[in-house]
């Protein structure tokens, strides 16, 4: 426990976070170039991975403005 609570007092950002997003941000150009090819492998696979990018994103930008414990909480988790 007292690591967790230190941790928290500690700024949320962290460098692999812009790696992140520019991930997410390949990935829609992925998706959107599959769809272009009607590659039906490729826009199942991009938007499985999209989906996956946008969810760990989520989770980030809500660690980033200390939202996420509140979330957890709401679920019962």
């Amino acid at each position: 426990m007292y690591l967790a609570e230190g941790q928290s007092a500690e700024s949320s950002f962290h460098g692999f976070d812009i790696f992140m997003i520019l991930f997410t941000i390949l990935t829609v150009f992925a998706l959107v170039r599959a769809v272009q090819h009607k590659n039906k492998f490729a826009i199942g696979f991009s938007a499985v991975v999209l989906l996956t990018f946008l969810f760990a994103d989520l989770i980030m930008i809500l660690n980033w403005f200390g939202q996420l414990e509140n979330v957890l909480a709401l679920f019962g988790l």
